[in-house]
């Protein structure tokens, strides 16, 4: 049982609270087996464990921490965070409708667009952050699913989800956050009236980018989207493995100090940078020249991210000369590790997707301030 007297800190850096019960060891031990026997009366010798799909207390310690983050009724973990988000989008029947706010991750955005067509369900991209258009979509179209990603990646728009959610009542629509660049230390969607709310857990929830992971959360037990979601967990077997739960979990014991470091990381460089000459505009949620910052600063608290967002002036090639100037930060695709990655968005995910080619994504980790940004500027100098 997860302790709810403890400062989340506290919580956190006990992975829970508690011991092993059998050994006194101060962390869990990591259960390989797949399948758990019964007696000669055919009745489970453990009653709840039966087949390690479901039943694994790996999963149930680690899905009760992330559930009190989350102010939520239930957690429960997947393989990845997109195998976590195809869940979420099946809650949708055949002849149903999604609306998906545009300009978000390209990887959830192609899986939307492939996925619904394929299952004959209607899909709306929309703009989330205009609420206008927001309210006249959603009376028109009546969707069953309302898909957020706020802080989006990489544009970092911040969309007002607690207006979104008071728009959805009027339909009876389930809104669903992604929250992956906020961590639930930062934003807390579901106490802002989301029903659900996904992370991928391979990112800052773990920390060290070695695990693969994703985890959804519910304001509700009682749903019928919930319901399915549990469901699809079990009978699709998305599930994490044992050591990568294991994995999963010991990253949270640190999650605080690693959110705290990266903020204050985040902030500082977009400070630094927001009016250099060879930077057009920093992205980033933090800056009080953020269109959304007043509406950031409601929904956040602690800090903005350790995700931010730089276009370059000049061309793409000049852009790509800054990442290839850089010795700190890492050419690598991912965020929310503890080391800082640069990343050429559009090459990765090609004109198809919109994005600038001379946006560079930097996900901020937790070396010493001063590093990064004098890798930063000698990466610009080059250019």
């Amino acid at each position: 049982m997860v302790k709810t007297d403890l400062h989340t800190d506290s919580l956190l850096a006990h992975g829970g609270g508690g011991f092993d019960a059998a050994t006194g060891a101060v962390v869990p031990p990591i259960q390989t087996a797949t399948t758990f026997v019964r007696d000669e009366n055919y009745d489970l010798v453990s009653g709840n464990h039966l087949y390690s799909r479901d039943d694994n207390d790996l999963f149930r310690k680690t899905e009760g921490l992330i559930a009190h983050l989350e102010g939520a009724a239930d957690s429960r973990l997947f393989a990845s965070g997109m195998a976590a988000i195809a869940a979420i989008m099946r809650t949708v029947k055949p002849g149903g409708t999604i609306l998906l706010q545009s300009d978000i991750y390209w990887g959830t955005t192609l899986f939307f667009r492939k996925n619904c067509e394929r299952s004959n369900v209607a899909l709306i991209e929309v703009d989330a952050a205009d609420l206008s258009v927001l309210k006249d979509t959603i009376e028109t179209a009546q969707p069953d699913l309302i898909f957020l990603e706020v802080p989006s990646n990489p544009f970092l728009v911040v969309v007002d989800i607690a207006a979104v959610a008071k728009l959805a009542e009027l339909t009876g629509s389930t809104v669903c956050v992604d929250a992956t660049a906020a961590t639930p230390l930062i934003m807390k969607p579901l106490s802002l009236g989301a029903d659900l709310v996904v992370h991928s857990a391979t990112k800052a929830l773990n920390g060290h980018s070695d695990v693969l992971g994703g985890v959804v959360s519910t304001a509700s037990a009682d749903t019928e989207a919930w319901q399915f979601i549990c469901a699809e967990r079990h009978d699709a077997g998305a599930v994490m493995g044992s050591f990568e739960t294991w994995l999963l979990l010991r990253g949270l014991r640190t999650l605080s100090l690693r959110v705290e470091r990266m903020n204050a990381n985040a902030q500082a460089l977009a400070e630094h940078f927001a009016a250099h000459p060879k930077i057009a505009e920093v992205l980033y949620p933090g800056l009080e020249t953020h269109k959304a910052h007043g509406l950031a600063s409601s929904q956040m608290s602690g800090g903005y991210g350790s995700l931010m967002s730089l276009i370059m002036k000049g061309s793409r090639e000049d852009a790509l000369k800054v990442t290839g100037a850089l010795n700190l930060f890492q050419r690598a695709t991912s965020l929310g590790g503890v080391e800082s990655l640069v990343e050429h968005r559009e090459t990765i995910e090609g004109p198809a997707s919109g994005i600038p080619d001379t946006l560079l994504r930097l996900s901020i980790g937790i070396e010493h301030i001063d590093d990064l940004i004098g890798d930063m500027e000698q990466a610009l100098d080059a250019v």
